[in-house]
């Protein structure tokens, strides 16, 4: 009688672990719902593995918590898990989303910096998109240790140094990271082209200083190197460069302010960057150039061209003697009709 007895109770206590067993098995490796809801899952620095299955429980990601933390530990992704966001779902097994907070592969965002633009847009896009903070990377772009040790110079900013380009970052990245991507791929860039001396060009900085206010000067890449060309020829003959553009950035360095429209006023107020007032190139970069402006600060195309004026529509007329740019200025600028309806975004369409 007892020997059944014993029997009877190492068949029950089989059939529990079993069945426990089977339940475990169940947990960890089959999905937890067949709908495929697909859902983000955040793992911020710091946070505990044991909270992690609390917060994939809650969200019903998971069946049980403590069957997470056991075998999750078991196998070591405690201390794999890594920080970022993931898209998860229910119809994964515990296992697999193990397996995807370990992975490292986080959501990411899209970050598109277009030609010509500057350093407090770039804050401001960052901002709005909620990957970094306007003042943090402001800060950073103005970190004299930061700048030394990326590109080697003495610079009171990274102005012309963030490359233009679409980067891919997580909600993680973090402002300096994003930093380092931006001015690593300038360099990467910029090393293409051949290291020949140029007469006017001294320095990798003056060529990014040209190559700044090239791009804000026209909508049309295919005018770059002869814009470049007037800069070169007017530089050449100790003329002001007398770049609308500078004017507007020396505004925004001194007041905090972008302007759109320019006053005489503006073009007799001495800043560091106004071309009207300084002589030569101005103190520094006026916004990020990319790959064909830089390309043509050092490669202009051979003319004879010291002037040029707006069309309205992106593009420009180009001229060599100061008679023939006032007759453009009449004819495109001051006369009314020659504006109406015109626009640089003409060259989209």
């Amino acid at each position: 009688m007892i020997r059944k007895l014993i029997l009877l109770l190492v068949v029950f206590s089989m059939s529990v672990i079993g069945f426990s067993g089977f339940r475990i098995f169940q947990m960890m490796f089959l999905p937890t719902s067949q709908m495929d809801q697909k859902m983000v899952f955040t793992i911020m620095p710091g946070t505990p593995f044991y909270r992690v299955g609390l917060e994939l429980e809650k969200a019903k990601a998971i069946k049980s918590a403590q069957v997470l933390r056991i075998f999750g530990s078991l196998l070591g992704f405690d201390k794999k898990i890594r920080v970022g966001e993931y898209e998860i779902s229910p119809k994964m097994s515990a296992f697999e989303i193990l397996k995807k907070l370990s992975s490292g592969q986080s959501i990411e965002y899209s970050l598109t910096l277009q030609e010509g633009i500057n350093m407090y847009e770039v804050a401001q896009l960052i901002e709005k998109k909620k990957l970094g903070r306007s003042s943090v990377f402001l800060k950073l772009c103005k970190n004299k240790k930061l700048i030394q040790e990326l590109l080697g110079q003495d610079l009171p900013s990274l102005e012309g140094y963030l490359f233009p380009e679409t980067y891919f970052l997580t909600k993680f990245t973090g402002e300096e990271k994003l930093i380092r991507k931006m001015v690593n791929r300038f360099k990467s860039v910029y090393s293409e082209f051949s290291q020949e001396e140029k007469p006017l060009i001294k320095s990798r900085h003056e060529a990014v200083i040209l190559g700044s206010v090239i791009e804000k000067e026209t909508g049309a890449g295919f005018e770059r190197p002869l814009i470049s060309s007037v800069f070169h020829n007017r530089l050449k003959k100790k003329m002001r460069l007398q770049s609308d553009p500078t004017i507007l950035y020396g505004i925004l360095e001194q007041t905090g302010i972008m302007k759109k429209n320019i006053t005489k006023r503006d073009i007799l107020a001495p800043t560091k960057y106004n071309t009207y007032t300084v002589k030569g190139l101005p103190s520094g970069p006026i916004s990020n150039p990319g790959r064909e402006s830089l390309k043509a600060a050092l490669y202009p195309k051979a003319s004879e061209y010291l002037f040029f004026v707006s069309r309205n529509d992106g593009t420009h007329v180009f001229t060599t003697s100061y008679k023939d740019h006032l007759a453009a200025v009449r004819k495109f600028q001051l006369d009314s009709k020659a504006r109406q309806g015109k626009s640089w975004r003409d060259l989209k369409q």
